[in-house]
């Protein structure tokens, strides 16, 4: 078809979409496919490939050899540069190297719009296009992918980078690296090689091959012969390598061999010089005949396409001038010359050459063939325009996302547990402190400690003082367990000991000496084995690098949110050594990861942002927070808009908000079920029995059964509130004051303090209260008031004590308190009312409801405050049916008994203590319309709400004080926000199960 244009441009019919529609359809070209048939490159003669030999000069046959370094970080004048060396030399390939995704798929676009035959674009990308691009996702380094057992997540990522590559209009990716790094201290390979052990690298190596080939990407083996065991840096000097050829051949070539028995596209040769191969001195192996040609072609009959590497490096750049080292390269066997630095030299040297007799125009024709053929085999004869729409967002797509946070999982190596301290147990027993070693700032490792439980943290500089060591150690004596975190290491090896300074090193001695410590180096492996004493620590973890990925997974072996299965993949030292790695227990507390974890996709609960975006430009609520947990695994975690319409402080995922009426079963109901659980308190027994003020009041006789279920015919509410104005609208004497004494020691809000025993006057208000006149349903608050009484009658021990002892503190849910002034600052407590009627302020750090607060902010049916991701620990215990982390804390299948639907057949579809959707389906319900009958959950009158389901094993919750600034706003109930969001849920996993219906369908 190329024949058909009638243009010298072999390329031009490709440059529009109007032009490829109005062109001759041609057949299919011939499919050269490296893993099966390495041996088309050299053989095959397509119709494309003649076309194209037989419209190119001499000069252009040997410029398609030729491959040219581009940056998309540099200037107009090196884009337009590259144009003209494009244009006048008809120059084979790029590579490019740092830059950005888009200008650097702008200039593709326009240099393969001005080539005359289609240029073979390459990258340097070991860990994918993050390695050279902004705004790209960084695959984990070779070395940390060392550790993984699976090969097929390997598999996987070279697949994926794959279609990176393609959607950048890139063809080759020179990876992966097959170097054996059994030199600790090689300074140019280290993390760059999948280890020491030559059956592990060439295992990982064949399937990072095949993921990136399997879809018509080139991967590259490098460095040839082997660059795993050099001392110097072949971009700065000529390594040389004194190993006998038995070693060469049973240790360095073994992943060479194996690859190239697997369909190994192409292989970069090194610059080293080996003499025991060719001993002529100064002499890099890329500009050997004896390696190239002898060794590489004939010997090992590799038929693939051979790249130097980059021919500006030192390792040959130092010995001969641009253009002569590159017609060395070429007359060495090299097929193509990577990085050359004078395109016009090289072609005039080689034209010397072929002149000189020294290589032939027929061997550059079979050469120029050769990278021809690899060009049709990537599609390059149908070469389309790279379009730039999208492209970061499909960079960055939730799959690459999600498989680069397994491979990360995977990896992880847990080299010490004594006495089994992973998964932290216990946390009600731990003060624990967060030590980051080599920062003074906070860490992710230190934030995503803190989603478990609360943590104190603290930092050692490499700069610290022996007086700030010894203030540090007094600081941490406090503390039962120390996790540090060794962070800001230098990368490559032969660096003043990565970094470790010898203060650290002391520091850390002394510590895992003294005190429980688990110790997590964020880094090169190597560098444990320049801290001290570092095996001797509770715990010992390593993640290879540092980032935020590898920060976060590392918190979540620590506290079992995932299990760590990695294995060592060099020996360190003594103490650790290649194969070790042992395995933690996962899913024993909640996970926080991607909905691909759990067979959702990201994109189809992107709705929740819509709806809660809806929500805050109506003004429904000025700010909110969402978390979706299923299978156990934290899926959806978003904190939205700000605290106020004054939009100055930001919702953090970590913030508190006045929980409502969503207290009710997160304090009394815990409460009661637990005692249930006990046999300390029964559903069928009465208030009266449980509560002796309530002894001769007409409620003593009420049973508990229709309480926990609102028809046991209590009044909705009292507004306590009113008896304590005058008619003047002034608070009378013996109820509140501006000032705290004695007398009125308890806080209501900012400047108000009530009286220390008129709790006493609101719970006599409750005995005094008539029943309703008719029997049924109605919602009420006056028995979840009582119910802190009824505990801490039960237990003798105050309410919010029994609860964080009992519930919260076990499970990590710290957040979780009454009064969140005393624990917490304004600035993380979410505002509720400006209240014009009873306190007249804004209701900051004190509870919104009016008898919540006139009890002090302690009660049964209001005044808990906590972050969605600690309700959500609470809620996932709920789900568990009274367990988490491996432990019962409501016994007996109470929760699955209190919250069944307990008198349904009489309109009544309430639980124990618990919603149930009123009429499961319906529309504007107090449930999502496809939640299922046996789900349960509450809503809070500020704007909370949280939902179960137990049959998809979802927890929900969602956090906003609607209220702000007034009651008055209705919008989010009529917008159905908080059941919408969750709808969106339901509907992503109907779609999962209808895509993998039709997955199963098609495979029968």
């Amino acid at each position: 078809m190329l024949l058909l244009t009638g243009t010298n441009n072999l390329h031009a019919q490709t440059k529009s979409s109007k032009s490829r529609k109005a062109t001759v359809a041609k057949p299919a070209a011939p499919v050269f496919d490296p893993v099966r048939d390495p041996a088309f490159l050299a053989g095959l003669h397509s119709k494309w490939v003649d076309s194209v030999m037989n419209s190119l000069t001499p000069e252009e046959r040997i410029a398609q050899l030729i491959m040219i370094p581009v940056y998309s970080n540099k200037n107009q004048a090196h884009i337009d540069s590259i144009s003209n060396l494009i244009k006048t030399y008809k120059v084979g390939g790029l590579i490019f190297f740092q830059g950005g995704p888009v200008r650097q798929a702008k200039m593709t676009n326009r240099y393969q719009q001005e080539t005359k035959v289609p240029l073979m674009v390459s990258l340097d990308g070991e860990w994918g296009l993050g390695m050279r691009l902004d705004s790209t996702i960084r695959f984990p380094y070779q070395m940390t992918m060392g550790g993984v057992t699976d090969e097929k997540l390997i598999y996987d990522m070279g697949a994926e980078i794959a279609r990176q590559c393609k959607r950048m209009g890139i063809q080759i990716n020179f990876a992966p690296t097959v170097d054996i790094n059994n030199n600790a201290n090689n300074p140019v390979i280290g993390f760059r090689s999948f280890g020491e052990d030559k059956y592990n690298v060439a295992r990982k190596s064949i399937a990072y091959m095949k993921g990136m080939q399997d879809n018509h990407v080139l991967a590259s083996a490098k460095h040839f012969p082997g660059h795993g065991d050099t001392n110097v840096d072949s971009h700065y000097g000529l390594p040389v390598i004194h190993f006998s050829r038995i070693r060469l051949d049973s240790t360095e070539l073994y992943p060479f061999r194996q690859l190239m028995d697997n369909g190994l596209g192409s292989v970069m040769v090194a610059h080293m010089n080996i003499p025991v191969l060719d001993n002529t001195k100064n002499l890099a192996s890329t500009l050997s005949k004896k390696i190239v040609a002898d060794l590489l072609k004939k010997e090992l009959n590799y038929k693939g396409l051979v790249f130097t590497d980059a021919l500006n490096m030192q390792g040959v750049a130092k010995f001969y001038p641009p253009g002569v080292v590159d017609v060395k390269a070429l007359l060495a066997g090299n097929d193509v010359m990577l990085n050359t630095m004078d395109v016009k030299t090289t072609i005039a040297e080689v034209k010397k050459a072929i002149q000189n007799k020294e290589i032939t125009q027929e061997e550059i024709d079979a050469r120029a063939r050769k990278v021809l053929a690899a060009k049709l085999w990537m599609g390059l004869d149908k070469w389309e325009p790279i379009e730039t729409k999208n492209l970061v967002a499909d960079l960055n797509n939730p799959h690459a996302e999600y498989l680069n946070r397994q491979l990360m999982e995977a990896s992880v190596t847990v080299l010490r547990n004594k006495q089994n301290i992973l998964p932290i147990q216990a946390l009600d027993t731990l003060r624990i402190a967060a030590l980051a070693v080599g920062t003074d700032k906070e860490t992710d490792f230190q934030r995503g400690l803190a989603r478990y439980t609360n943590v104190d943290t603290y930092y050692l500089t490499p700069t610290a003082t022996l007086a700030d060591l010894q203030k540090l150690k007094e600081q941490l004596a406090k503390y039962n367990l120390v996790i540090a975190g060794v962070h800001k290491l230098n990368l490559k090896a032969g660096s003043s000991n990565f970094g470790i300074t010898a203060e650290m090193n002391l520091f850390l001695k002394e510590l895992i000496r003294s005190q429980k410590t688990i110790v997590s180096v964020f880094g090169n492996v190597y560098s444990l084995a320049n801290l001290e004493s570092v095996d001797k620590a509770s715990a010992v973890i390593t993640a290879y690098q540092e980032n935020a990925l590898a920060q976060d997974v590392v918190s979540q072996i620590i506290f079992g949110g995932i299990g760590a299965k990695g294995k060592l993949p060099v020996t360190v030292s003594n103490a650790f050594k290649i194969g070790d790695g042992l395995i933690t227990q996962g899913n024993f507390r909640l996970a926080y990861t991607s909905p691909e974890a759990v067979g959702l996709k990201t994109q189809d609960l992107a709705g929740i942002d819509s709806v809660v975006a809806q929500a805050i430009r109506e003004k429904a609520t000025p700010g909110a927070q969402v978390l979706v947990a299923k299978d156990g695994k934290v899926i959806y975690q978003k904190a939205f808009g700000y605290h106020t319409y004054d939009n100055e402080t930001a919702v953090k995922n970590t913030d508190l908000y006045d929980l409502a009426s969503v207290t009710k079963i997160s304090t009394s109901l815990a409460a009661l079920m637990k005692l249930k659980g006990e046999g300390r308190f029964d559903v069928d027994r009465t208030l009266g029995s449980y509560l002796p003020m309530m002894q001769g009041s007409n409620k003593e006789q009420l049973k508990y059964r229709d309480i926990l279920t609102h028809q046991a015919g209590l009044k909705a509410w009292i507004p306590f509130w009113k008896e304590t104005v005058k008619k003047n609208g002034k608070f009378k004497w013996a109820t509140f004051k501006a000032d705290s004494s004695a007398r009125f020691p308890i806080k209501v809000a900012t400047n108000l303090y009530i009286h220390r025993k008129y709790a006493d006057k609101m719970y006599k208000q409750i005995a005094k209260s008539p029943l309703n006149e008719k029997p049924g349903y109605v919602y009420s608050d006056l028995s979840f008031i009582l119910a802190p009484k009824v505990v801490e009658n039960i237990t003798g021990q105050e309410f919010e004590s029994y609860l964080k002892e009992n519930i919260y503190k076990p499970i990590g849910a710290t957040s979780l308190t009454f009064n969140p002034y005393k624990h917490y600052a304004a600035s993380q407590i979410v505002p509720t009312e400006y209240e014009p009627h009873f306190r007249a302020q804004l209701l900051h750090t004190t509870v919104h409801d009016e008898g919540a607060a006139m009890l002090g902010g302690v009660s049964g049916h209001a005044g808990l405050f906590g972050n969605a991701n600690d309700l959500a620990k609470l809620m996932q215990l709920y789900l568990n049916d009274g367990t988490y982390a491996n432990k019962t804390y409501i016994a007996g299948n109470t929760i699955s008994e209190f919250s069944k639907c307990q008198f349904c057949d009489q309109g009544n579809y309430r639980a124990l203590g618990f919603d149930r959707p009123s009429k499961p389906g319906a529309q504007n319900s107090n449930a999502a319309p496809s939640a299922p009958a046996v789900s349960f959950g509450h809503s809070g009158f500020t704007g909370t709400y949280t939902w179960i389901d137990p049959v998809n094993k979802l927890v929900y919750v969602f956090l906003s004080n609607r209220v702000n600034p007034t009651r008055e706003n209705p919008k989010l109930s009529r917008l159905n926000t908080r059941t919408n969001a969750l709808q969106v849920v339901y509907d992503a996993i109907e779609k999962s199960k209808a895509v993998k219906a039709e997955a199963s369908t098609v495979s029968q």
